[in-house]
């Protein structure tokens, strides 16, 4: 082992001063400012065109509401089985 080293490695932290800290001058008023860009205006705009949104459109389910309790709403069982199909190759990575 090389006691030198050692020694040297020491001394260098030995001889360290630590330097106390300055205070910082005052430069009177500084504020802080923040802007948006013109994306991130417009992505907040659309955000709360999404929330005031409802979930349900009652305009296009209306028709199927009233064609429902009429008794002449109609599905094909060949498109019925043909969307089930299609959903399922989706769903399952094959379309």
């Amino acid at each position: 082992m090389r006691i030198e080293a050692y020694s040297q490695v020491q001394q260098i932290y030995n001889n360290s001063k630590v330097n106390k800290a300055q205070q910082t001058k005052k430069t009177g008023d500084i504020r802080d400012t923040v802007s948006f860009s013109s994306i991130g205006k417009d992505i907040q705009v659309a955000k709360q065109a999404v929330k005031a949104t409802p979930d349900v459109r009652e305009d296009v389910v209306a028709k199927f509401k009233a064609a429902i309790k009429n008794g002449t709403y109609d599905v094909s069982g060949e498109d019925f089985a043909d969307k089930l199909l299609a959903k399922y190759d989706e769903a399952n990575g094959l379309a």
